[in-house]
């Protein structure tokens, strides 16, 4: 009699061991080994940029490494198949940019859903690019280029970080809006399209600030204008397109991370809140300064709604200048 009963007695103990434990999907003991934070653009980029810095900050707070994983190519589908394909425990990771939701509609056939592959986590930052050229380009305004790509109508080159990138659809955007044909390079990603508008190969870009303000601030590269709706706080000398002339222009970029759809909501909220609390640092608000990037602190229901807002505005945006890749 006696054994049977101290064999139950321990079986309880364990199943109450267990009962009080914390459980991953309260998102309690997580993490609880280095987490994988795929970029789906390459290397000096400013998804990139914005992603280290994020990936510092974490591995600080959580005690474990944030391992970032740059993996470009294909408008940023490569990096982001990768993540859609991932386990749901939290431990993969996309940092990605406005090609995130523009790839909705510019793509007849993704290898993922845009909406249900992925859980929001948290949004970082709102930056505008900025209209750059080669110093040996003999323009110094937009309006002086408006000039020079009207009287070259289909010559003067743009490099963008890929067909449908924002930074593309910035210059579709400029073309419809001014009259003038440019010519469209792609690249697999931003950080090489600048590398060779630095280096006089392209005579033009849309770059996004963060990327772009070193060589600006360098003599590098000319900027000409900003293309928000109101000047960069990182450089307020420069004027937006609206005031150049272009009214109405807005191409701004933005950069947030996401998850594998179905990592708990505990998981996702902790992340979010790890993120915000990181942005908040003085120190981390300067350095978003510098690097003309406006922070925008979002929960995880809110960056949900952003982004499925954002995939219908910017499908209107893809539907209206005709772009399409199959």
């Amino acid at each position: 009699m006696l054994r049977p009963i101290l064999l139950l007695l321990s079986f309880l103990a364990v199943d109450t061991a267990f009962a009080q434990r914390p459980s991953a999907a309260d998102g309690s003991n997580y993490p609880q080994r280095p987490v994988r934070l795929v970029v789906n653009a390459p290397p000096g980029g400013g998804t990139d940029i914005l992603a280290r810095m994020l990936a510092q900050h974490l591995s600080e707070t959580f005690g474990q490494q944030i391992v970032v994983d740059n993996r470009a190519g294909g408008g940023g589908i490569i990096g982001t198949e990768t993540v859609a394909r991932a386990q749901p425990d939290g431990y993969t990771l996309l940092m990605a940019f406005t090609s995130h939701v523009i790839n909705a509609s510019l793509y007849p056939k993704l290898p993922y859903d845009t909406l249900k592959d992925f859980a929001p986590v948290a949004f970082a930052a709102t930056v505008p690019n900025i209209v750059v050229v080669h110093p040996a380009v003999p323009v110094t305004s937009v309006t002086e280029l408006i000039a020079y790509a009207r009287a070259r109508p289909g010559k003067v080159a743009y490099a963008s970080a890929g067909v449908g990138s924002s930074n593309h659809l910035a210059g579709v955007m400029l073309e419809t809006m001014s009259a003038i044909k440019l010519l469209h390079v792609p690249y697999k990603g931003g950080a090489p399209a600048q590398a060779d508008v630095i280096a006089g190969q392209v005579p033009l870009a849309f770059a996004n600030a963060v990327s772009s303000l070193p060589h600006v601030r360098s003599g590098k590269l000319r900027a000409l204008a900003t293309t928000g709706l109101k000047r960069s706080r990182a450089v307020p000398e420069l004027p937006t397109l609206d005031e150049a002339g272009v009214k109405g222009y807005e191409a701004n970029s933005w950069f947030g991370m996401f998850a594998p759809a179905r990592v708990s909501d505990a998981i996702l909220v902790k992340i979010n809140a790890e993120i915000r609390r990181g942005i908040e640092r003085p120190e981390m608000q300067e350095r978003l300064a510098r690097q003309g990037a406006e922070p925008n602190l979002m929960t995880v229901p809110e960056f949900g709604a952003f982004v499925r807002n954002e995939v219908e505005r910017w499908g209107k945006v893809v539907k209206a200048s005709g772009a399409r890749v199959d």
